[in-house]
């Protein structure tokens, strides 16, 4: 007779159990989310400053200037994680472009001003990367708890789907050339 109150007690704790640490990795998703759009929209915010600060030496150069400017507008308009990924390379391949046309104007390569954005520029770079790192590591855990019995049972039931990850683009893939010319 214990035994029909007991067995539906201990699968209700266990159903609560499963939820509850679904819920918990969801929430921690958007934590880890929110973490690489505070360093994006950090890197965005320095941006401006960088582009005016080459802008002044090298004024020929427009089309470099245009295409910075569009990554980073497509960058803060991003709404999900793909929109964020593709915009985010867009505005690497961009930011490249940018340093190459500063690479040819000693005299801005050593203003202060322009170092100082530089480091700060990498160092949100950095941050960027182990905020990505992060989201990726949490969705991998939610991902895997919604495939792995018995809490896919739980995931279904209650519809919770997988997560997509942050993820590299192709060129970000590809070996880097280095040349001694």
């Amino acid at each position: 007779m214990i035994y029909l109150l007991v067995i539906p007690l201990v699968l209700a704790f266990l159903v609560i159990g499963l939820y509850n640490s679904l819920a918990s990795l969801k929430v921690r998703i958007k934590e880890a989310w929110s973490q690489i759009d505070v360093q994006l929209k950090r890197r965005a915010d320095l941006i401006p400053n960088l582009v005016e600060t080459v802008k002044g030496y090298a004024t020929h150069e427009r089309e470099v200037f245009e295409n910075v400017t569009k990554a980073r507008a497509a960058l803060i308009s991003a709404q999900n994680p793909k929109e964020a990924g593709e915009a985010d390379n867009m505005l690497s391949g961009a930011l490249k472009s940018l340093f190459a046309v500063a690479e040819a104007y000693p005299e801005l390569k050593a203003q202060e001003g322009f170092t100082n954005l530089q480091k700060e520029l990498s160092d949100t770079e950095d941050k960027v990367a182990y905020s990505r790192q992060f989201y990726n590591n949490v969705v991998r855990q939610f991902n895997e708890k919604i495939v792995v019995f018995p809490s896919n049972l739980i995931a279904n039931m209650l519809g919770f789907k997988a997560e997509e990850f942050f993820e590299a683009n192709d060129t970000e893939r590809e070996a880097v050339k280095v040349g001694f010319n």
